[in-house]
């Protein structure tokens, strides 16, 4: 008895020694752990003083913009621009200036006539100066900024620079002022440059340096007024690399991954991307924020032995404390393994001896004189059975898992794969949709609720302006999902060029046109039976000068309501690429002002939900237009997605949905028509490129 207990307790000596041995990793564990709190911590105060920042800079230099532009637009402007001559609208233009200059925050305004080059400005200095302060010269350096500014397709540019001429230095906001036949000059302000350093870049935040760069890299504002790249926002010259931000990073990979940190943030402006870095010889934590209103970035650079994260003195007491708790733990552990454990084992020993005794042979001969090497003892001969049992399932067991997973490894790469031509399929598809289009000419006079039911889909919408009005449209190719995604390019080039044979004003035209090409490119002897080529589409063509719409429709109607009452133009009831030919006639009626328009495809219609599981139906789908039609177009939409989300409920979405609405006011109707005069000059606004091609 007296050597069984000393056996026991050598093996509680031995386990409370292996415990506090093991509070040396649980240590560097613990220190480790504090340590990436204390990062954590840090990247969250980057951020947010980040987002802060980004803020505070935006609200001045917004409303400096804002003002900015409006002096360049004003129509005082551009008449005294056009003729520089005539005296009273020279002295209409200095009083609605003066109105300005005490508006701006630098109380100075600048106006440049392109026909002269002469430069005026005035602040409170020299108030209402109505003299040129002196003359633009093409080939002086110091003047580039000007010609660069003109030659660019910008409508405006900040830029900081040296006017040496006025012996001053601003953070210049420059506007082009334009007119129909090209631009007259450039208006604008400035902010001094050592007040806006101070109040932005300067801050008091110890461990913090605030850093505004270009989308190139260029710095635009830094403590060292050295490293500030002036005259790059305008962009007349190559940019200095020792004034880029890259330049204070520690080599080329560092620089590679701020690259991609300031594109990621110009992809998704609401969010900060953070990574460690070396700056001018020091870790540094950039964060970097993307300000998409000005087209610059604000990098944030926190130095973190600096900055007051965590107090030394408290990560000092939280180790020490972490250090006692897991000590005490450990030997509370060891107690708990003393009387759970081997006590137990102990008296196991004793039954497993007389069950070796009568039927097994030794098989684990050891030389531990402890609890565990008698047990081994005692079940060596059942553990020779169980070891070959064990080792043919291991082998087993291992080929089997071999083979698992290199069929993983072949499936996951295949999925990644192919989730990725879909995320490259959908980015394309978007490309075909004339968002910004519809936003240059209609901005909020139109709205869009588009969702395929697949990453890509078989749904999309057109539009096309002119001088005369617009041409919008929507259309269901047949299928969804990647087939329905390629019809969908298919139909975009051939409706396209159906625009472009017969114009824009004859929707019905343009029908008849796409069905004879879609025939003949996807000949019906040429394909399966079971692929359909057939697809919906509705047409309006607006007329705002005459107020009429024309519109035809292949099994897609038109909407039209002002709240109480709801007219409709229905489609034909036959799709384009029926089996026989279909002679689409045009509709025509009157254009009502505020009422809201709609067209939409059967997505929408037959989307199941409710109790029961029916589709959402024309009756509700009428009443729900009627019910939203006298909110804002863009209000609209978002009602309308969330009473389908509503109705839908758990179920998933049947077909792809695509729903384009329109409405036309007084007050649209004239800035209207204010736009299309002002940007009569620039390329056809129904392609991309200006090559001309139809969205």
């Amino acid at each position: 008895m007296a050597a069984r207990w000393g056996l026991r307790g050598k093996s509680a000596a031995t386990l409370l020694l292996a415990c506090l041995l093991s509070l040396i990793p649980a240590a560097i564990i613990g220190w480790q752990a504090i340590d990436d709190i204390r990062r954590h911590f840090a990247n969250a105060y980057a951020e947010n003083y980040t987002l802060l920042h980004m803020q505070k800079i935006l609200a001045p230099v917004s409303r400096e913009l804002a003002l900015a532009r409006r002096l360049a637009d004003s129509v005082v402007t551009r008449q005294w621009l056009e003729d520089e001559t005539d005296r009273d609208k020279r002295a209409r233009f200095f009083e609605e200036a003066e109105g300005f200059r005490h508006a701006f925050a630098d109380r100075s305004y600048f106006v440049i006539t392109d026909a002269g080059g002469d430069y005026y400005f005035s602040d409170d200095d020299q108030p209402d100066q109505r003299r040129p302060r002196y003359r633009l010269d093409a080939e002086d350096p110091d003047d580039a900024w000007y010609f660069g500014t003109i030659a660019s397709d910008e409508p405006y540019n900040l830029n900081v620079n040296i006017d040496r001429k006025l012996g001053v230095t601003k953070v210049w906001f420059n506007v082009v002022v334009r007119n129909g036949q090209g631009p007259l000059g450039l208006a604008g302000t400035g902010l001094d440059l050592s007040d806006f350093l101070d109040a932005f870049v300067r801050d008091e935040a110890p461990g913090l340096t605030p850093l505004i760069v270009d989308r190139q890299g260029a710095l635009q504002a830094h403590p060292s007024l050295e490293r500030i790249a002036f005259s790059s926002g305008a962009g007349d010259g190559d940019i200095d690399e020792r004034q880029t931000v890259h330049s204070l990073l520690g080599d080329a990979e560092q620089q590679q991954r701020l690259t991609d940190a300031m594109q990621a943030s110009r992809q998704s402006p609401e969010r900060v991307e953070t990574l460690w870095a070396t700056l001018e010889g020091r870790e540094r934590l950039l964060s970097v924020g993307y300000i998409p209103e000005i087209d610059w970035h604000l990098i944030t650079a926190l130095d973190l032995g600096v900055a007051p994260i965590l107090e030394r003195r408290w990560l000092w007491s939280l180790f020490i404390a972490l250090t006692l708790v897991l000590g005490i733990l450990l030997m509370a552990f060891a107690y708990a393994i003393d009387r759970l454990i081997l006590t137990p084992l102990n008296r196991l020993k004793l039954s497993a001896q007389a069950i070796a005794d009568g039927h097994y042979d030794s098989r684990l001969p050891t030389s531990r004189n402890d609890e565990i090497g008698e047990l081994s003892q005692a079940f060596s001969r059942m553990a020779d059975q169980v070891e070959r049992h064990t080792q043919e399932l291991e082998g087993k067991v291992r080929e089997r898992t071999r083979a698992l997973e290199q069929a993983n490894a072949e499936m996951a790469a295949a999925h990644q794969q192919i989730g990725d031509s879909l995320q490259y399929a959908s980015i394309i598809q978007r490309a075909i949709l004339p968002d910004r289009q519809l936003d240059l000419h209609l901005e909020h006079a139109h709205g869009v609720l588009w969702k395929p039911r697949d990453t890509v889909g078989g749904d999309f919408y057109v539009f096309r302006a002119t001088d005369r009005g617009y041409l919008m449209g929507v259309v269901d190719c047949a299928g969804h999902g990647v087939p329905g995604s390629l019809m969908t390019m298919l139909a975009r080039a051939i409706i396209d060029h159906a625009i472009l044979q017969v114009g824009p004003e004859d929707p019905a035209a343009i029908l008849i046109e796409t069905d004879r090409q879609n025939r003949d490119t996807l000949r019906p002897d040429q394909l399966p039976a079971s692929i359909a080529t057939n697809m919906d589409i509705g047409l309006v063509w607006v007329d705002l000068q005459a107020r009429r719409l024309t519109f035809s429709g292949a099994k897609i109607g038109l909407y039209a309501t002002d709240g109480a009452t709801l007219e409709r133009l229905p489609g034909h009831r036959q799709a384009l690429g029926h089996r026989r030919p279909v002679t689409y006639q045009n509709q025509s009626a009157p254009l009502h002002l505020d009422w809201t328009y709609s067209l939409c495809t059967d997505g929408f219609l037959d989307q199941a939900g409710g109790d029961d599981g029916f589709g959402f139906g024309t009756r509700r789908f009428e009443a729900m237009l009627k019910a939203q039609a006298r909110r804002p177009i863009d209000e609209q939409m978002v009602a309308f997605e969330t009473e389908l989300r509503a109705y839908q409920g758990s179920l998933p979405q049947r077909d792809d949905i695509t729903l384009l609405g329109f409405r036309f006011t007084r007050d649209t109707e004239v800035r209207q028509r204010n736009r299309e005069h002002d940007t009569h000059r620039e390329p056809p606004t129904d392609s991309p490129a200006g090559t001309g091609q139809p969205q």
